[in-house]
């Protein structure tokens, strides 16, 4: 039987079989040939330190808030993982179209051995490109919700803090977008030293001293019009509302995974009128230019991009893993020893 991966409990990975069927109507099925590991939300996963692990999500009042009398908690653990992969199909069922055995499709799905999909959750790989660029469409998303929500105009200066893969994705993204001058802040030195490759102006880090006071000074005082804060850190948020100008712009993308974190609100944010916006294409949130845009056309606007190549994405890629060993990534991912922005499983050999 095909397997997938899940966490059974913090730090403990495992696999679970389940049964494979033919598919049915409008479905495909797709056997995986890589998916991409989120350094950001599964690692928060995997150490168990989301807010559904103890808290219970309400989506009449959209907040997490704690059991009520008669209520019982839904076990976070075992948990299954993943978010975008890429694979083959194998076969479709009689109302499917567009797609037939062999061609090569990417979606949402988790890192499992197959899946079945319908038709309409999938999308071409297209000729030329390979199953790995297209599993960036899950931190592309993001990253593009990201730079809708910041707003960036021609000439703009713009900082990001956080180059993992969605910060990658950023700060080109904001450079397509017009930002005259683009600060990126990591104290990772492979990770500066990869944004200046990709056209960062300014590489900064935050180890070594005092971002925020950085960027103002490389910018003759002035500050940047909007940072994008996609670390996760609060450290690094606090730094981000310290870079932009008088009532500027500050964006955060990232999941705060530390709940032991904590602003300062007394200085920058409260003397210069910031603006603090959260951006998440997900959880049933809409964009904030519909009805013209939608999170379906912000999904297929960043698939495009990838898609004719306008982002560099190759140079992101650190290990390869594969899925058998998938313990050992998240373990590296962890303990801060991955090499590279993004890991990927690989999918071949059977357990």
């Amino acid at each position: 039987m095909p397997l997938e991966l899940i966490v059974v409990s913090p730090k403990a990975v495992a696999y679970r079989e389940y049964e494979e069927r033919e598919p049915v109507g409008n479905e495909v099925l797709v056997r995986t040939t890589v998916s991409g590991i989120k350094h950001g939300t599964e690692l928060n996963t995997y150490r168990g330190v989301v807010p559904f692990a103890d808290r219970v999500w309400d989506p009449g009042l959209r907040l997490f808030r704690p059991l009520r009398e008669g209520e019982q908690a839904q076990p976070f653990f075992p948990h299954t993982m993943g978010s975008w992969a890429a694979g083959v199909v194998v076969a479709v069922g009689p109302e499917v179209r567009r797609f037939k055995p062999g061609d090569r499709v990417h979606g949402e799905w988790r890192h499992r051995q197959t899946v079945i999909r319908t038709e309409d959750t999938l999308y071409p790989v297209p000729g030329g490109v390979d199953d790995e660029t297209m599993v960036f469409s899950d931190p592309a998303r993001f990253a593009l919700a990201g730079i809708h929500d910041a707003e960036i105009k021609l000439g703009d200066r713009v900082a990001v803090f956080g180059l993992g893969a969605i910060g990658m994705l950023a700060m080109q993204m904001a450079r397509l977008s017009g930002a005259e001058e683009v600060y990126a802040v990591d104290p990772v030195p492979g990770r500066l030293e990869l944004a200046r490759s990709l056209g960062a102006d300014m590489v900064i880090d935050p180890t070594q001293c005092d971002a925020g006071l950085a960027i103002k000074e490389a910018t003759g005082g002035a500050g940047v019009d909007v940072a994008l804060e996609i670390s996760g850190v609060y450290a690094a948020l606090q730094q981000a509302i310290r870079s932009v100008h008088r009532e500027g712009l500050v964006v955060t993308v990232s999941f705060y995974g530390d709940p032991s974190g904590r602003l300062d609100l007394s200085a920058e944010w409260h003397h210069n009128r910031v603006t603090l916006r959260s951006s998440m294409p997900v959880w049933g949130c809409s964009h904030r230019s519909q009805p013209m845009w939608d999170l379906a056309r912000l999904e297929a606007a960043a698939i495009s991009l990838l898609a004719k190549r306008r982002l560099e994405v190759r140079p992101l890629i650190g290990a390869r893993v594969p899925f058998e060993r998938a313990a050992e990534a998240y373990a590296m991912i962890d303990q801060g020893t991955a090499a590279g922005v993004k890991t990927l499983l690989t999918y071949g050999k059977e357990i």
